[in-house]
C-alpha cells in the first residue's frame, strides 16, 4: 500500500518545480519557434499569393499588348493592301486611257503599210502583166 507521508510532499513539490522549470526551459522555446514559424510560412504564402497575382497581371498585360500588336499589324496590312489595289487601279485607268490612242496609232501604221503594200504590188502588177503581154505576144508593148 502507499504511504502518505513526507516524501510524498517533497516528491510532489520536486514535481511542481520541474513543471515551472521545463516551462520556461522547454516549453515556452518550442512554442516560441512553431509560432516563428508558423508566422514565416503565413507570410511565405503571402508572398506566394501577391507573386502569383502580380504574374497574372503581367501575363494579361502581355497577352493584351500581344492582341494589340496583332490588330495593329492587321490593320497595316489591309491598308498597304489597300494602298496597292489603288495604285494598281490607277496604273490600269492610266493604261486604258492610252491604249484608244496606241490603238489609232496602230491602225494608221497598218494603215500606212498597207497602203504601201497596195502601191508596191501595184507597181508590180504593172510590171509584171506588161512581161506578161510581151511575151505572149511576142513583141514589146512600147
Amino acid at each position: 500500500m502507499v504511504d502518505i507521508n513526507h516524501t510524498l510532499i517533497y516528491q510532489m513539490a520536486n514535481f511542481l518545480v520541474l513543471i515551472v522549470i521545463l516551462n520556461y526551459l522547454l516549453y515556452k522555446p518550442i512554442l516560441s519557434i512553431l509560432d516563428k514559424r508558423k508566422a514565416r510560412l503565413v507570410e511565405s504564402e503571402e508572398e506566394i499569393k501577391r507573386l502569383n497575382l502580380t504574374v497574372e497581371q503581367k501575363a494579361a498585360e502581355y497577352e493584351e499588348k500581344l492582341r494589340q500588336a496583332k490588330q495593329a499589324a492587321l490593320d497595316k496590312k489591309s491598308e498597304i493592301l489597300k494602298e496597292a489595289a489603288d495604285a494598281a487601279k490607277t496604273i490600269i485607268d492610266e493604261k486604258r486611257g492610252k491604249i484608244p490612242a496606241m490603238l489609232a496609232e496602230f491602225q494608221g501604221r497598218v494603215s500606212r503599210e498597207v497602203e504601201g503594200a497596195r502601191q508596191v504590188l501595184k507597181n508590180q502588177s504593172q510590171k509584171i502583166s506588161a512581161e506578161i503581154a510581151e511575151k505572149v505576144l511576142g513583141r514589146s508593148l512600147q
